[in-house]
């Protein structure tokens, strides 16, 4: 057996021992919508999405920023960790793809606390900082790789001390601690883990993991005081 293969075997196992037996109709519906609408098929694994939860959950979140939202998969797992009057903004580029995860966000019940802002993060991010929402709990950025520094910079302004920020897609197959490669995904991780690294408000380490995604990782920081 591959070990692709049997990555994701384990992430099966793991799906059907710890994430309930019985189908999730929005999270499944949510894919399948996705993937009829030409989405790639680059959202968070189940058990993924169940750590982000947790972590929302671990974090008692109350408001919490996404930056790409794609069809609204990741949107869904983090959302369901609001309480009543919780609030998740999350921002998408692509309006194909906004209008799935509007529709796909909706279908899960979660239309009255999540809101969905199309347009380039580095644009929606100062409109969103003007309106001084109160502190994110939690900030979940999974965009283009190229502008990660940026959206950390971003991330700090809109949280404060004890606010989590989670940055996926960290190791991008090794790439990350090749020499040679310059690519503009791996260039901006660098500099994002460069920033979690040297920041004065932020402690913060990275982890590789490997499943149904392959072999990639993230990292997570904590804001400090």
């Amino acid at each position: 057996m591959s070990e692709s293969r049997l990555w994701h075997e384990v992430d099966d196992y793991f799906t059907d021992r710890l994430l309930g037996e019985a189908p999730d109709e929005a999270l499944e519906a949510a894919l399948r919508d996705s993937d009829a609408a030409g989405l790639p098929p680059i959202a968070v694994s189940a058990p993924q999405g169940k750590l982000l939860q947790l972590l929302a959950q671990l974090q008692g979140a109350r408001g919490i920023l996404e930056i790409g939202t794609l069809g609204g998969y990741s949107t869904i797992w983090l959302g369901r960790a609001l309480p009543a009057d919780g609030r998740l903004v999350t921002l998408e580029y692509d309006p194909a793809h906004a209008e799935v995860a509007v529709r796909n966000i909706a279908r899960a019940g979660l239309d009255k606390q999540v809101e969905v802002r199309v347009g380039a993060a580095l644009d929606s991010l100062p409109r969103l900082a003007d309106e001084n929402p109160a502190p994110f709990d939690l900030v979940f950025i999974d965009a283009d790789k190229a502008n990660n520094a940026h959206y950390m910079e971003w991330a700090l302004r809109l949280t404060s001390a004890g606010s989590l920020i989670v940055l996926d897609n960290v190791v991008r197959g090794g790439r990350v601690a090749d020499p040679d490669n310059d690519d503009p995904d791996v260039a901006g991780t660098r500099a994002a883990l460069d920033l979690i690294g040297s920041h004065p408000r932020l402690t913060g380490t990275a982890v590789q993991t490997v499943g149904a995604k392959g072999y990639d990782g993230f990292a997570l920081a904590r804001v400090l005081a």
